[in-house]
């Protein structure tokens, strides 16, 4: 048996991170990192009090690295979570967007977490900071060796997806070969970051990376275009007691299916099979799954290591990035990244992990 592949350390709600055009705001035209480094706790406070709440001067950062999250406290209400989007990244059409296809989610009683409206909007801009308010949960991880809970969130998955069939994205990405893929590569290449001399070996497992890719793609047919939660993995799930929530839309995309249920098995093949078999009768009770998708499950997983390096690199000139990641672009960070997409590369040869339908 292979070893497994694993995601990077503190892969935590840091995936899915190819820019879309630049909005046309104040915010994006400047340095995204000068941005937030001028974001301060007065600019956070009087940027919640221009919707006409009432701060009580409580912040703490919540565990974000590409948007700016706080929770607020309010005079005489239940604190608040302010989300400051970091410039540049999304357009305004793309943000909104995402808020309405939580706000959808919402209303047809899928337990995420929609922004608030105020004054009829969701979107919020303060001087150069773009920002949205959500009512704040709290809650841990769920544990990925309680089956029953793997159960509940095949259901919570599947009825996401009911309501992202239901008609497409006009303004975010696709998850696809050449969006998490070749583009993640290039920014490496271009960008000087991978050691001049690893850079050929990296080229070449690339390549055969990319061939295996396709190869999946293949196998699994044409799988339909959904839009997904496209970021679902333990960190965005919060459970408090018999109650779960699902968090930060931020990654909303389109793409297959099993996009939003792969990243809840771990482990190796024998210890995966339970896993899938629980999310997929849970999935099943409310929609019927293309068992054909499994092909795509290590492809997917390649794509995101891929990703998830290019998403650092771009990012590498802000400060608050070099001190949460220090053993990025390190000579050992590319030995094992260069391994880990050897190691997918040979998974995308092997069989599938089976199913028995629902």
């Amino acid at each position: 048996m292979r070893r497994r592949a694993s995601l990077p350390t503190g892969y935590q709600r840091i995936s899915g991170r190819l820019p879309l055009p630049m909005a046309h705001n104040p915010a994006s035209a400047r340095d995204s990192t000068l941005a937030y480094q001028d974001l301060t706790p007065d600019d956070i406070i009087a940027s919640v009090e221009s919707l006409g709440l009432s701060c009580d001067g409580r912040l703490l950062a919540l565990n974000s690295y590409e948007n700016r999250v706080y929770r607020v406290g309010l005079e005489n209400a239940p604190p608040v979570v302010a989300k400051f989007y970091r410039p540049g990244r999304w357009t305004d059409a793309a943000i909104l967007e995402e808020h309405g296809f939580a706000r959808e989610l919402a209303d047809a009683e899928v337990p995420v977490v929609p922004p608030l409206a105020h004054a009829g909007h969701t979107l919020h801009v303060r001087g150069d900071f773009r920002f949205a308010v959500y009512p704040c949960h709290g809650g841990r991880a769920p544990e990925l060796d309680d089956l029953a809970l793997l159960e509940q969130l095949g259901r919570l998955v599947a009825r996401i997806h009911l309501q992202g069939s239901r008609r497409g994205f006009r303004h975010r990405m696709q998850i696809g070969l050449d969006s998490y893929g070749v583009a993640s590569r290039d920014v490496l290449l271009d960008g000087g970051f991978i050691p001049d001399d690893l850079r050929d070996v990296y080229a070449g497992i690339c390549e055969h990376a990319f061939e295996w890719v396709g190869h999946c793609f293949a196998r699994a047919g044409t799988p339909r275009q959904l839009r997904l939660h496209g970021d679902f993995h333990p960190g965005n799930v919060l459970v408090l007691g018999e109650q779960v929530h699902i968090v930060d839309l931020d990654d909303t995309l389109s793409g297959p299916a099993v996009q939003d249920l792969w990243m809840f098995l771990s482990g190796n093949r024998d210890e995966q099979s339970p896993q899938l078999a629980r999310l997929l009768a849970g999935y099943c009770e409310f929609r019927d799954f293309d068992p054909l998708e499994l092909h795509l499950v290590e492809a997917l997983r390649t794509l995101r290591i891929m990703h998830y390096a290019a998403w650092l690199a771009r990012r590498w000139e802000d400060p608050a990035f070099r001190i949460a990641f220090p053993w990025f672009n390190t000579r050992r960070y590319w030995d094992e990244h260069v391994l880990a997409l050897r190691e997918q590369v040979a998974l995308m040869q092997e069989p599938p992990l089976e199913w028995k339908g629902c």
